[in-house]
């Protein structure tokens, strides 16, 4: 008889966007006449930039030329995308990262996911709460998490880390020293980011405890303030202690194309083991590569026409941000995020919960939204809203929302 791995039956419920898809198409079914305006999966909805369909052309006629067909690719990914990484986004940051330490995969969720095979199943987790699911469920599937209690929405073996308006959405130094830290900055959900200062006590706090920090850094290109570092190899000591993911998905419009990269320095040492040889094996044992026209794609984002037109969607989608930012402020709730990340974190009315809020929101304005809940203990009373809409349907949906009778004081 197969014996299923009990580790992912402990996942608790159904998945969180599962969940909102089936009250939505429920939602839909009963009232066809209405206009369903969606602010809650963080997917674009712009247009890939004409510079990176520009290169696709081109590289699917490469292939099709005598001679030029590209099978596997490298484990690393391919050379030319990795020198433009490191000589584009770390080198005139003042990163001492080399394109030998890149790690060209098909998504930042893959390798955030899978990043944890190469720890210890007994390493003990740090996260901060909210949390991306991601981070949770991959150490759930690793037998790493311990037992889930229903009632404080908590796994027994994880080290939660309270962010809330409360502490300002700062992650405090756990009293139990953990083995692996995940950060995201700017933070999903809450939109909210850390200085250079902060963060600096996090890589200390790792060098001196020997935890390895696994730093997701998806938004950096919506940083907006100079204060708040775009990698974490801006901060003296990284090199030795943190791992970092990025992704093609929001700065360049991927989440339907697929690539991204990590980053694992060769002086991040634990054991006596180069964290960067174990990563480079799971790597080319599991992964095949990221196909040869999405990699030759994504270096049109570091072409001068390329950069040029992603900071327009960027701007395209902070201005979204903006208009859902000072619209709810208007009304009179109270919001984070927005400034440095294309996500609005909302305080819920008093007496809700946070699908409380989800239903009414979809009842009363038809408008789509991410339960806070839904990203560990401590999102219970909040609500996420996403800028990746149209323009003309974020100002409607906001427009929606301030004539919401459960949103009006």
């Amino acid at each position: 008889m197969v014996k299923i791995n009990e580790n992912y039956l402990k996942l608790p419920g159904s998945y969180l966007f599962s969940t909102i898809a089936k009250k939505v198409s429920a939602y839909i079914e009963a009232n066809p006449d209405k206009k369903v305006i969606r602010l809650g999966i963080g997917d674009v909805t712009q247009p890939i930039a004409p510079a990176i369909i520009e290169e696709l052309h081109g590289a699917v006629d490469e292939m099709g030329e005598a001679g030029t067909f590209h099978g596997y690719a490298p484990d690393l990914g391919y050379g030319f995308l990795r020198e433009l990484i490191a000589s584009e986004d770390y080198i005139p940051r003042g990163c001492e990262i080399t394109a030998d330490e890149i790690f060209v995969s098909d998504g930042a969720k893959s390798d955030c996911g899978n990043i944890q095979e190469i720890f210890d199943q007994n390493c003990k987790i740090a996260v901060c709460d909210p949390v991306y699911p991601v981070y949770v469920d991959s150490n759930v599937m690793a037998g790493r998490t311990g037992e889930y209690d229903e009632t404080t929405g908590k796994w027994s073996n994880v080290i939660y880390m309270p962010c809330t308006a409360e502490n300002h959405f700062i992650p405090e130094l756990p009293e139990e020293t953990p083995d692996l830290i995940y950060l995201c900055v700017p933070n999903n959900p809450t939109g909210t980011t850390l200085t250079r200062d902060q963060l600096k006590v996090w890589v200390d706090y790792a060098n001196e405890t020997g935890a390895v920090i696994l730093y997701d850094a998806a938004y950096e290109s919506y940083i907006a303030q100079d204060d708040v570092p775009h990698s974490i190899y801006e901060i003296e000591g990284a090199n030795t202690c943190a791992i970092e993911f990025r992704s093609f998905s929001k700065n360049a419009g991927f989440t339907g194309v697929r690539l991204g990269f990590t980053v694992i320095p060769k002086s991040l040492v634990r054991g006596g083991v180069m964290l960067h040889s174990l990563w480079a094996r799971r790597h080319g044992t599991k992964f095949n590569g990221a196909p040869y026209i999405i990699q030759k794609a994504g270096t049109a984002v570091y072409s001068k026409e390329g950069k040029a037109q992603l900071k327009e969607q960027v701007a395209y989608y902070m201005r979204n941000a903006k208009v859902i930012y000072d619209g709810l402020k208007e009304a009179g709730c109270e919001v984070y995020g927005g400034v440095n990340a294309p996500y609005i974190w909302l305080r819920v009315p008093e007496g809700m919960t946070s699908w409380d809020f989800f239903d009414r929101l979809l009842e009363e304005a038809s408008v789509v939204g991410t339960p806070g809940s839904g990203f560990g203990p401590s999102g219970e009373g909040y609500f996420r809203l996403t800028a990746f809409g149209t323009y003309e349907n974020t100002v409607e949906a906001i427009e929606r929302m301030k004539k919401m009778p459960s949103l009006i004081k």
